[in-house]
């Protein structure tokens, strides 16, 4: 299955891109896509545990299957004060 994620911020910056494409067997967690990410573009491992995914428009729990078609985008953590 190949699932189109966009990156934003900081996540865009380090890879350099604002989408990237993963190819990746069924079925897939949103904690497996962060991990075969991470592998790809080692740049982000450090920050993998922190990255927020949304599916769909909505924040996706590390556990979330990710289905063929979904929209995934993926944030560095935020802070506030």
């Amino acid at each position: 299955m190949k699932i189109e994620v966009t990156l934003f911020a900081t996540l865009k910056e380090r890879i350099g891109k604002r989408q990237i494409n993963i190819e990746i067997s069924e079925p897939v967690s949103v904690s497996r896509l962060l991990s075969e990410i991470s592998n790809q573009y080692p740049q982000i491992k450090n920050s993998s545990g922190n990255i927020l995914v949304s599916v769909n428009q909505e924040f996706a729990a590390k556990d979330q299957i990710i289905a063929l078609g979904d929209e995934v985008a993926m944030f560095p953590p935020v802070s506030g004060g």
